[in-house]
């Protein structure tokens, strides 16, 4: 009898042959790709941070461990009030914020009020200028010595002191207020749209007026929107640079993200930047955990159904006064700023208002052909931008269809990571950057790589959520059909899927794209000679205190983003930048 009909010979080798072809079969090269993103991930968020972490611990002499470096961050009190300085402004900012924008989107989405479309042009407006460029136009404004508004109060009264000083902490907490507004304005108003009218007829009904049921029934049922958009707002403040640069210094305000500045001049000395950035990062996940212990302990839910809807509510006299609140809103954050900067672009001296033989051209001749880099950090934002946008929505693609198609185990591990830099400071993270990547082997601080890595590590989380929505929108079914076919599962994403979502992820990058080309707070910590963007430069400007030539340059910076968002409304629809999914 031969080998091959004794049982438990050569069947056991058959079957070992069959199940190894049966595994090879079941493999697509596609997998790769999932291991190439998954290291992305790391390369990209786990690393800068875990960096950031260990060199707040590590000797810059000798690399042992030493919390030397958390005493130099917090043994002088100039830097504790920093941080106490920081705290105290975001909650006034954030509380700005919720007083401006809760009436607005109330006004907007539960009433008659006329103007609906001005306001929300003016919740747009306010989105797309840069708060710096917002904080440049109130110095011009409200600056106690020569602020338009100021100069006009005594003429008209003689009076010798100013009626208002911008460089003050309620003119700092007001100014990032009004840039940040539009946050709370869109979680608000989405969340009111789902709101059903039988809940204040039923409050109308048992006596309540308008104002009570709006009061007692409407805010309460939106209460975690509110939270969602006070905190967004409180986080944004305590980040941002810009701002508390442009007004904080001068008025002697100093805050975490300019005192972490400090510690970057010369010499540099990145492990006490980064002991110094813990807090705020502690602060930022302590926000995140306080709001979801405040929203547990009550319940927020609107019961409708097939009779439910929204019917607008009639202000009557009133809903002229709800529309100048919108309109007063609307011109503090974007008309009066944006006029005051048009003027100044356009001025020998911006100080001596409208004149004909004030206006000149020279400024914006200056920066387009003799600033030596004036048009190269035109450039460099646009090239930045696009490449950053670039890795983001295809990476955040690739992550959402891991993530919503269950293809991994450890799928809410990937999206986690993806969505981590959406609670950690621009500030915090461009640190970590400079911590893993500027140093060799890598040796990357004021090249393009860094930046660019930094933009698509930090705006991430904008393209993971837009993608995982679109994903979502697209049933599995369309691909398993492509795939019974013969198709391999890249070949559906790419002839299937990513068709059917081209037009949320071209909106996508172009949110990524705009709000890159005006990220002030990661690119000042990472930028070279040679590499500087369109927002360092600005910068730069005013500390030079040349407004006039800033104003022109902030005149092209917006003349660029507002033809990216033409673009936008055009391809992606009009309310692309102000989509909330």
């Amino acid at each position: 009898m031969s080998d091959a009909a004794l049982p438990g010979v050569a069947a056991p080798a058959s079957s070992a042959r069959g199940g190894l072809r049966g595994r090879m079969r079941r493999f697509e090269p596609v997998s790769l790709l999932w291991i190439v993103l998954i290291l992305a991930l790391l390369f990209l968020v786990a690393y800068p941070l875990g960096k950031l972490f260990v060199v707040s611990f590590e000797s810059r002499t000798t690399g042992d461990f030493t919390v030397a470096n958390y005493l130099a961050a917090y043994g002088r009190q100039r830097y504790v009030d920093a941080l106490i300085n920081s705290l105290t402004l975001g909650l006034t900012a954030a509380t700005f914020a919720c007083i401006m924008a809760v009436p607005m989107a109330w006004a907007v989405s539960r009433t008659d009020m006329p103007g609906k479309g001005i306001t929300w042009a003016a919740v747009l407006g306010a989105f797309i200028l840069p708060p710096y460029l917002s904080a440049v136009g109130w110095i011009l404004l409200a600056g106690p010595n020569s602020g338009f508004l100021n100069l006009a109060w005594r003429g008209l009264t003689g009076a010798s002191g100013p009626l208002f000083n911008i460089y003050s902490f309620t003119g700092l907490a007001l100014v990032m207020a009004l840039g940040a507004f539009p946050l709370v304005f869109i979680f608000v108003k989405s969340a009111l749209d789902l709101v059903s009218s039988e809940m204040e007829d039923a409050a109308n009904i048992l006596g309540a007026g308008t104002w009570t049921a709006m009061r007692k029934v409407s805010l309460p049922l939106v209460w975690p929107a509110i939270m969602a958009g006070f905190i967004i707002v409180f986080l944004e403040a305590i980040a941002l640079f810009g701002t508390p640069a442009i007004i904080g210094i001068p008025a002697r305000i100093n805050v975490v993200t300019t005192q972490l500045w400090q510690f970057f001049e010369y010499p540099v000395r990145v492990e006490v930047a980064a002991a110094y950035a813990m807090p705020l990062l502690l602060v930022t996940v302590g926000m995140i955990v306080v709001q979801k212990l405040l929203l547990s302990r009550k319940g927020f839910v609107s019961q409708t159904g097939k009779g439910g809807e929204r019917r607008m509510i009639r202000l009557g006299p009133w809903r002229w006064v709800a529309f100048a609140w919108c309109a007063g809103v609307g011109i503090m954050a974007v008309a009066a700023p944006l006029f005051v900067l048009l003027q100044a672009s356009f001025a020998r001296a911006w100080g001596r208002g409208l004149a004909w033989d004030n206006l000149t051209l020279a400024n914006y001749r200056l920066l387009i052909f003799e600033h030596d880099m004036a048009m190269t950090s035109i450039g460099n934002t646009i090239l930045f931008s696009a490449a950053a946008a670039t890795i983001a929505v295809v990476l955040a693609l690739m992550i959402a269809y891991i993530v919503n198609r269950k293809l991994v185990p450890f799928g809410d591990a990937l999206g986690f990571l993806a969505m981590a830099p959406f609670v950690i400071p621009g500030i915090i993270m461009a640190i970590g950057f400079y911590a893993a990547y500027a140093s060799p082997p890598f040796s990357l601080y004021g090249t393009a790589a860094i930046i660019i890595l930094a933009f698509s590590a930090r705006f991430l989380p904008i393209a993971y959520a837009n993608s995982s929505s679109a994903i979502r929108a697209v049933h599995p079914e369309m691909e398993e059909a492509a795939r019974i076919l013969g198709g391999g599962r890249l070949l559906a994403v790419r002839k299937i899927t990513a068709p059917l979502v081209r037009k949320a992820l071209l909106g996508g990058w172009l949110i990524v794209f705009i709000v890159a080309s005006r990220e002030l707070s990661a690119a000042i910590f990472l930028v070279g000679p040679r590499t500087r963007t369109m927002s360092v430069l600005l910068y730069d400007l005013s500390e030079a205190g040349n407004f006039e030539v800033l104003a022109a340059f902030g005149g092209l910076l917006l003349a660029i983003t507002l033809v990216f968002v033409a673009i936008g409304m055009k391809l992606a629809g009009r309310d692309f930048m102000l989509r909330r999914s």
